[in-house]
C-alpha cells in the first residue's frame, strides 16, 4: 500500500519516503535544474516572473452568498 503524506508539511528538512517517493521524477528534474543553472539565470527568472506577478491586474476573490 502507497503511503500518503503532506509532502509540503513531512518533507521540510527533506524526503521522508525516499525511493519510494511519488514525486521522485521532480525532485531529479529540480536536482538537474539546479546543477546546471547557473545562479545568475535564477535570479534573472526570479525577476521576471516577479515583475510579470507585479504587472497582472488583481484577482478578486468574492465569498459565497451564505
Amino acid at each position: 500500500m502507497e503511503q500518503k503524506i503532506n509532502c509540503a508539511q513531512a518533507c521540510v528538512n527533506g524526503c521522508v519516503l525516499g525511493d519510494k517517493c511519488p514525486n521522485i521524477e521532480f525532485r531529479e528534474a529540480t536536482a538537474k535544474f539546479l546543477q546546471e543553472t547557473p545562479l545568475d539565470k535564477m535570479l534573472e527568472l526570479a525577476q521576471e516572473r516577479l515583475h510579470k506577478k507585479m504587472t497582472e491586474p488583481p484577482k478578486w476573490v468574492f465569498p459565497e452568498d451564505p
